[in-house]
């Protein structure tokens, strides 16, 4: 959710539960925080044509009709051995997320099959693009099963090192562990929490109405206990680097830590996401991601 002031040309965010405003100090409490394609040169041989009616004599004409010579080299014709060899070699090994780098790769637990990739616009954006791998078969690597989906994140984009109202979302690899809502659960294997202390208001940074924003949350694993309630607020790495960074429902506009996407996907992500294959979300600006 936003934060109040953040812009002078945006209205400010009002949250009418209490609850939250104790509890969280993230998105869920105000003021906290393919390849080239070869192509084929048709290869034309020259044209015999036959003597002219008008010949001088009866006698055929003196001279030798052109001979069509076959290719070689690198005269532009492609048969099938000259496609063969232009052709790139078949990737080896399991597949890897293509926009991530080797650094951001290694992060990602060897036991997790699903993955949650929300790629900001730029570094300075709030606007990204969320995509959900899955590895079922570690020798097939990993496969894109949704999306890709439209996603906010904080008003100012993205951080390496996230602090209470700076209004940036934490850039890396975290857990998702335990979900809840205003809502009943559609249907997840995840633990949830189903509590009015999910109910939002107010208005955010583009004035935009925050009703039902958590009416689905999943909660992010940044600074805080993996498995607990979203609304845990427990905080390991300390108050000041904030918390309360979830995947929520999305209300039209930046968020305030927070990754947020449409309803309809959060309950989609929320059905296809399982513990036993230890889910995770790879955030970060296009730039970040590729390290």
């Amino acid at each position: 959710m936003p934060r109040p002031g953040a812009r002078a040309s945006r209205r400010p965010p009002y949250t009418v539960c209490a609850a939250l405003l104790l509890l969280l100090t993230g998105c869920a409490a105000p003021g906290a925080a393919p390849g080239p394609t070869a192509m084929r040169t048709a290869a034309h041989a020259p044209t015999a044509h036959a003597p002219t009616a008008h010949a001088p004599t009866a006698h055929a004409p003196v001279g030798h009709a052109p001979t069509a010579h076959a290719p070689t080299g690198n005269a532009g014709a492609a048969g099938p051995g000259a496609a063969a060899a232009h052709r790139p070699a078949a990737p080896t090994g399991p597949l890897e997320i293509r926009m991530l780098g080797q650094v951001v790769r290694s992060a990602i637990p060897a036991e997790s099959r699903q993955a949650l990739v929300v790629t900001g616009n730029s570094p300075d954006s709030s606007e990204a693009t969320a995509v959900l791998y899955t590895r079922d078969d570690p020798t097939v690597g990993w496969q894109p099963v949704a999306g890709p989906w439209p996603a906010h994140n904080a008003l100012y984009g993205w951080t390496d090192e996230h602090y209470v109202n700076d209004l940036r979302t934490p850039i890396g690899v975290y857990g998702l562990t335990a979900a809840g809502g205003r809502l009943e659960a559609p249907g997840t294997e995840l633990p949830y929490v189903q509590s009015p202390a999910f109910t939002a208001s107010g208005e955010g940074f583009d004035g935009e109405s925050l009703e039902g924003s958590f009416d689905y949350v999943i909660a992010i694993d940044y600074n805080r206990v993996p498995g607990a309630s979203p609304l845990d607020p427990t905080r390991p790495l300390g108050e000041e680097r904030g918390g309360g960074i979830w995947l929520h429902v999305d209300h039209g506009g930046p968020t305030q830590g927070c990754v947020s996407l449409p309803e309809d996907r959060m309950e989609e992500l929320l059905r296809i996401l399982e513990p036993a294959k230890v889910p995770v979300i790879v955030m970060g600006d296009v730039t970040a991601l590729a390290r």
